[in-house]
């Protein structure tokens, strides 16, 4: 893949350039030159440390969209065996911006769905970017379905700037989909399992994000809406800073929702990002995903679906701090 260096990231690999020249001479055998490896070893990674602990929530956005990052059929590579893929909705059409099929992880048998956005032009013009029309969600929910007809638990990944806003897609019922979506995931009688892997943007995201466990990958994001979106509301125009503002107010960051309750869990990054590292990713991702796994299989169904409910009915309830006047 071609590089792509984020503003934030332009010390990093300037210090990785000098490292790798560094490395050269220490092979060429210049003793002062292991020396002075070990030492640009220890600073790089302090730098990135630094850099990627005080990320602002922009940043983060810059992170989820970054080309090079593990989308759903890098997963499917490298956490998943015997994939066979399930095609269209039985009405439409196959909507390539969202992948489903029959996998197995460790020693689960699994039905994994998620949106693809594609790494070069040629995929992403194939996949929309990751927005699916209302044939992806209808084939969505038709394989959750039919998993829960064969007790087989499901696995969504999320990675989507949103839905696809053609009109089109509205023609075809693409609200009323999500919408039945959403009632529908709330009681298919399976686990279900959703991963943020990038973007979680607006409805397109939250049409495969009901679940038993809702996760995020540490550098993604969830919001309603785009700062993109939210700027030009608010602001009347979406430029460099009115972004940076919406990104702030939206409050879309992994940390920022697993404080209020919206995610159950933030799944650690490599140092840099997965873009830098997505085998470790992949390991990581794996680890999570077998244990989300053990959790829930051995409830009841009864269990699992009133436990559900409730982990969505919280959402937005608090308790008001303020002392009773004397």
């Amino acid at each position: 893949m071609a590089q792509h260096v984020l503003p934030f990231e332009k010390e990093i690999y300037a210090m990785e350039g000098l490292l790798a020249t560094l490395e050269a001479k220490a092979a060429e055998g210049e003793g002062s030159a292991a020396e002075e490896v070990r030492r640009m070893r220890k600073e790089l990674a302090n730098v990135t440390k630094k850099i990627y602990a005080n990320l602002t929530p922009w940043d983060v956005i810059t992170i989820s969209r970054h080309p090079n990052r593990p989308q759903t059929c890098d997963y499917l590579q490298m956490i998943f065996s015997d994939f066979t893929e399930l095609h269209g909705d039985r009405a439409i059409g196959d909507d390539r911006a969202m992948r489903t099929g029959l996998a197995r992880l460790g020693d689960y048998k699994v039905m994994v769905i998620g949106h693809q956005k594609g790494h070069t032009l040629k995929e992403r013009n194939e996949c929309l970017y990751g927005c699916a029309h209302p044939e992806g969600y209808r084939k969505a929910l038709k394989n959750m379905k039919m998993a829960a007809k064969f007790n087989i638990p499901v696995i969504c990944f999320i990675d989507t700037p949103g839905a696809y806003p053609g009109i089109g897609a509205e023609e075809r019922g693409q609200a009323q989909l999500i919408a039945n979506s959403l009632l529908e995931m709330s009681r298919i009688p399976t686990p279900i399992v959703c991963v943020v892997i990038g973007e979680g943007g607006s409805g397109g995201a939250l049409g495969i994000g009901i679940g038993d466990r809702v996760s995020m990958c540490e550098f993604a994001y969830y919001s309603v809406i785009s700062p993109e979106g939210c700027a030009g509301i608010l602001w009347k125009e979406a430029n460099e800073q009115t972004k940076k503002l919406a990104a702030e107010a939206l409050k879309l960051t992994s940390r920022d929702l697993h404080k209020l309750g919206i995610i159950d869990e933030v799944i650690p990054e490599p140092l840099g990002g997965a873009h830098r590292d997505p085998v470790a990713m992949g390991n990581t991702m794996k680890a999570h995903l077998l244990r989300y796994l053990r959790e829930l299989t051995p409830l009841s169904i009864d269990k699992l679906l009133d436990g559900r409910y409730d982990k969505f009915r919280k959402m937005g309830v608090y308790e008001d701090s303020m002392a009773e006047p004397v």
